[in-house]
């Protein structure tokens, strides 16, 4: 791997002599290491190198035009703000092609910490306002120009038909243990999948969206425990500002696991709900419609539906996307996220409510 590495740095044309690498294990997808190069004077510097999953992103050229347009285009709009920087070739590429067709980047690292949970609500404050920031800095950025690089990513409804698809044809005998799952989701599906709709229809913005707003998806400073920076850009798309929102607030607001298999332990929390929202509608309240204000809860309770239907999707189907441990695992995940969007269902008229003061709040600061 040393001679590996020492070759794709040649190729991005990085100063010095490669020193050292260890491999991150973050990330579910990528194959990421950390890079240091010892310069003559002796300094060092790091960088982050990533193999990219070609069997998940089966067009990563697509990824890296659509990373390329949006790093370049906040770069020089903010100058004086950090941007993730991508590292190119002699002939203008921020990609290579290593042995065996493998995808490689090259990017700086930024030392940071991340949270992959977090209780500190100003924490959870800054996560918002991190998102909501990288929302402002392309709100003007034109969304035409990028390829929607997974299709259908996160319509709601078209997810929900393949799901009662799969079912009627019961491919592996597996839809007689998840009757009552089917069920609820049936009784939800059009609720569930109205803003999809309201969106093909026209009645949203087309807005440059992130896609993956998870908490570990933002870099904080050690010490201030301030935002950096948003990474992660590989699933940067058209879409709707409602759905980055509705899946920030998904994760970070769920007191329980993902795959909690003790469904009485999962609910919303309010509390982290709101410190969320003080950050995202304080940074980009006002950019947004008001159509799109009113809709943020029902797109948490929408995308949380989703990711159920996609779980149960892949455990009536054979296990074939998601990674699992044991044999029901992508079955407790569906249970876990059915039982959350439950309880966003039950405190949708207090979300609602917090909402919308919060966005009062910050129209007049």
């Amino acid at each position: 791997m040393f001679d590996t590495i020492r070759i794709i740095g040649k190729q991005f044309r990085l100063p010095g002599e490669l020193y050292s690498y260890d491999t991150i294990t973050n990330g579910n997808i990528n194959t990421t290491y950390r890079v240091t190069y010892r310069h003559e004077d002796g300094s060092t510097k790091a960088y982050i190198f990533q193999r990219v999953n070609t069997v998940v992103f089966s067009d990563p050229v697509k990824i890296m035009r659509n990373i390329d347009l949006v790093t370049s285009y906040i770069r020089n709009k903010y100058p004086n703000e950090r941007t993730l920087h991508f590292h190119h070739t002699a002939d203008g590429r921020n990609y290579v092609l290593g042995e065996g067709e493998s995808f490689w980047r090259v990017m700086n690292w930024v030392d940071s910490i991340t949270f992959d949970t977090c209780d500190d609500l100003a924490v959870i404050a800054a996560t918002g306002e991190a998102f909501g920031h990288f929302q402002n800095q392309l709100s003007d950025f034109d969304g035409a120009q990028l390829y929607e690089t997974i299709p259908d990513f996160h319509n709601t409804k078209k997810r929900l038909d393949t799901l009662f698809e799969h079912v009627a044809q019961d491919p592996c005998g597996r839809v007689k243990e998840v009757m009552p799952e089917v069920e609820y989701l049936s009784s939800v599906r059009l609720k569930a999948g109205e803003l999809s709709v309201r969106y093909a229809n026209g009645e949203f913005p087309v807005r440059v969206t992130h896609n993956d707003t998870k908490s570990n998806n933002v870099l904080f400073d050690r010490m201030t425990k301030m935002p950096i920076v948003v990474i992660d850009l590989d699933t940067v798309m058209p879409g709707m500002a409602m759905y980055d929102f509705g899946d920030a607030v998904r994760f970070i607001a769920n007191t329980a696991a993902e795959d909690e298999p003790d469904v009485n332990r999962v609910y919303f929390d309010t509390a982290k709900f709101r410190a969320f929202c003080k950050g995202y509608i304080g940074e980009v309240g006002s950019s947004l419609t008001q159509q799109e204000l009113d809709s943020l809860v029902l797109a948490a309770f929408s995308i949380t539906v989703e990711l159920s239907a996609r779980f149960l999707d892949d455990y009536i189907t054979g296990d074939k996307y998601f990674k699992t441990h044991y044999p029901q695992h992508n079955l407790v995940r569906t249970r876990c996220q059915l039982a959350l969007a439950q309880d966003i269902l039950r405190k949708k008229e207090e979300l609602k409510w917090i909402v919308q003061e919060t966005a009062k709040e910050a129209a007049v600061q």
